[in-house]
């Protein structure tokens, strides 16, 4: 669907979230989006192991 993405790419979305969010936010942004992969990778593996006991 999108291709691969390279260097260029990530260098022009990344500049492109700079000008949307300020660097001032950029880890508020980060820590907020690795708490949500942290919680959703915590929800499937519950999900899995409530599906593999009887």
């Amino acid at each position: 669907m999108f291709g691969s993405l390279g260097l260029p790419e990530l260098l022009i979305i990344l500049f492109i979230v700079i000008l949307v969010f300020g660097a001032s936010r950029l880890p508020e942004l980060g820590k907020g989006i690795g708490k949500g992969i942290k919680n959703f990778k915590d929800a499937t593996k519950n999900s899995l192991n409530d599906h593999n006991e009887p």
